[in-house]
This record gives C-alpha cells, structure tokens and sequence, in this order.
C-alpha cells in the first residue's frame, strides 16, 4: 500500500536527479523521472527505504505534443505548353 497520495503539482524538479522529488519519512526523496510519468508510472520510490507514494497527475500533460500544421491548399503553378 502507498505511504501517500501525492499531487505532482506538490513535488519538486530536481534538475540534477531530472526528476520530480517528495521528502520522504527517512529523510531522502520519493523520486519519478518525466520519462516514468510519460509512460503512465504513478508510483515514486525512495531509494533509501520501502515506502512509495502514488503520484497524481494528468498523463496528458507529460505526453510528447507534435505541432500540428495549418493545412495549406497547394499553390497552382501556370505551364505554358508549346
């Protein structure tokens, strides 16, 4: 069972670990990478015991976005045919 439920908007990015950190009971921090959370992962461990929280997030907000572009109707060229 999960320590806690955590909201990501509670947790901190840690540019050097790249993740996103929680302070945990021992002492270190619950730690989930983006790369975890893009691929649906909700649980963050702690690397210096047992527990674990569950991670709340929307999954779309990790989700890689391709620009869309506009539709473009294709520009006619005029042939002069001899």
């Amino acid at each position: 069972m999960s320590y806690d439920d955590v909201e990501i908007e509670d947790m901190e990015w840690n540019d050097e670990l790249q993740a996103y950190t929680y302070p945990c009971p021992c002492g270190d921090l619950f730690q989930i990478t983006k790369e975890d959370l893009k691929l649906g992962e909700e649980i963050a461990h702690c690397p210096s015991c047992t527990l674990y929280i569950t991670v709340v997030y929307n999954i779309e907000d990790f989700m890689d976005k391709k620009p869309t572009k506009p539709f473009e109707p294709s520009k006619q060229q005029s042939i002069t045919v001899a």
